[in-house]
């Protein structure tokens, strides 16, 4: 019984928390949107891709989009971080992913800034290898985190297939060592960059992002991180309150101050739960965006030649007709199913 009352009493926190979460960044919202409106913190839209080459096609299908309010995401992790600092803070489970939201979110802000004064490289904010250099500083500081402050080196892996009543594979511990920082730099890395990759199309990022978060609750609270679950519900509320105003079309866009967040604070949640294994189901949509992008950049580069219409993979299907709003339902659809997947397979064990 007292069990049952506590789970009850778990369930309870994380809900009252996303709700209000989602409460907060509704209040919020009109008063950012009106701040960016006001003061025309408007997007220029990117003319050259990551290798620096034009990109014709791109800037013809988003011409709409110049102009359009960014840094929407302070929304999200603003309103995320305040609940955090005042009712959730806690020293094994949410410090981590709290100093990595806010940090990414920060250097995200300033990213923006720089493209919306048309500073940096070719006006656009900063440079990419600027971002990849914090985005790694970020990793390496994670990773020895997780190895020499937590004592993580290992990475669970949660498949346990049956056939007729008997068990073919047992979860089974694996233990890296010190190959753990590593892979934990390589992992965070490319999911950050692959994030900044899915932010193209309204409500793509954040949706998929959203359903993640959903996963995490859910660990989370079957491994008795309470924190942790109500940390990922915050995030959870506030991006819903974020995703009423960047459905299509967008009232702003959530930029690289958002982006940026995402992307480094998902791979963080997935290494405290340790559901690393199957991150490339819960972030299915960005792990086939960020692969594109970089076999685009291969394919020209070494056989001078494109793969797809345009990189990543969103805008190919938008190139081959596909209108805007199909894209992002169909890909939320891939994203739930990928969850639900991994999902399955965490359960499982």
């Amino acid at each position: 019984m007292n069990t049952v009352s506590l789970s009850v009493q778990h369930l309870h926190q994380v809900f009252f928390h996303m709700a209000l979460a989602s409460l907060l960044a509704f209040i919020f919202a009109p008063i950012l949107t009106d701040f960016l409106y006001k003061n025309r913190i408007g997007k220029r839209l990117r003319e050259h891709g990551i290798d620096g080459k034009a990109t014709p096609l791109f800037t013809k299908l988003h011409a709409s989009k110049a102009g359009v309010p960014v840094m929407g995401g302070l929304l999200f992790w603003v309103t995320t971080a305040v609940l955090t600092v005042l009712f959730n803070l806690d020293r094994a489970e949410t410090w981590l992913p709290l100093a990595v939201l806010v940090a990414s979110g920060i250097l995200g802000a300033i990213d923006d800034v720089l493209n919306v004064l048309g500073k940096g490289t070719n006006g656009g904010g900063l440079r990419f290898v600027y971002k990849l250099t914090f985005f790694a500083l970020l990793a390496v500081g994670g990773a020895w985190w997780f190895y020499d402050k937590l004592g993580f080196n290992t990475i669970i892996n949660p498949i346990t297939i049956s056939f007729a009543g008997h068990v073919l594979v047992h979860p089974t511990q694996i233990v890296l060592g010190w190959w753990y920082i590593p892979i934990f730099i390589l992992v965070t890395i490319f999911f950050a960059f692959s994030m900044n990759q899915t932010d193209g199309l309204d409500g793509l990022a954040g949706g998929i992002s959203a359903i993640a978060c959903f996963f995490f609750v859910l660990i989370a609270l079957t491994q008795g991180k309470i924190h942790l679950a109500i940390f990922c519900a915050t995030l959870a509320g506030s991006l819903i309150a974020f995703l009423w105003f960047n459905i299509n079309p967008a009232r702003f866009m959530m930029g690289d101050t958002g982006s940026m967040v995402l992307g480094m604070t998902l791979p963080i949640l997935a290494f405290l739960t340790k559901s690393v294994v199957v991150l490339p189901l819960i972030l299915f949509i960005p792990f086939i965006e960020g692969l594109s992008t970089l076999i685009q950049i291969f394919s020209k580069k070494v056989f001078k030649r494109k793969v797809f219409l345009v990189a990543p993979i969103h805008h190919h299907f938008e190139a081959l007709g596909w209108s805007e709003p199909k894209v992002v339902m169909r890909f939320w659809l891939i994203a739930a199913v990928g969850t639900s997947l991994a999902i399955l397979l965490m359960l499982a064990s």
